[in-house]
């Protein structure tokens, strides 16, 4: 930058935040850069905290020792499976002509599903339900649409 071109405000600014004068780097973080600290859950493409899986993993005792990407690969799994629920869940609720996704739409859509009801086939879901089913024994039979051609049983 040429300070000369600033008004003198500018320059001050700048001489005291250490930007524009090719000095003063700030903290000396080994030529990595100024800027904000990015979260492992957006370097990751996540939107579920990574860094929180990672506490939880470390306090849960699972293992004494934790790779970096345990908790990265754990968020993603879980956020697949989560998105996925949901997908199906919304196309329940819109199925039924509603706008929000209540625990009965979770239900139909984790029964309906082969995969999702074989992960969570010992799940129950509160103020879920069950799926709509009646065993064909106890449905009426059909009526025939011509009577039997025979002899009458009329004595």
């Amino acid at each position: 930058y040429n300070l000369k071109r600033l008004p003198q405000q500018q320059q001050q600014q700048q001489i005291m935040s250490g930007t524009g004068t090719g000095k003063g780097k700030g903290k000396g973080k080994g030529g990595r850069g100024e800027g904000k600290s990015v979260s492992r859950s957006a370097k990751a493409g996540l939107q579920f905290p990574v860094g929180r899986i990672g506490r939880f993993i470390k306090k849960g005792k699972y293992a004494t020792r934790m790779g970096a990407g345990a908790p990265v690969y754990l968020a993603a799994v879980l956020e697949y499976l989560c998105a996925e629920i949901l997908e199906l869940a919304g196309n329940a609720a819109r199925d039924n002509k509603k706008s929000r996704i209540i625990p009965r739409h979770i239900t139909l859509a984790v029964k309906n599903d082969e995969e999702l009801n074989k992960l969570l086939g010992d799940v129950t879901i509160a103020s879920g339900g069950v799926l709509p089913n009646i065993h064909a024994i106890l449905l009426p039979k059909k009526a025939t649409t011509k009577a039997r051609a025979g002899p009458s049983q009329d004595y």
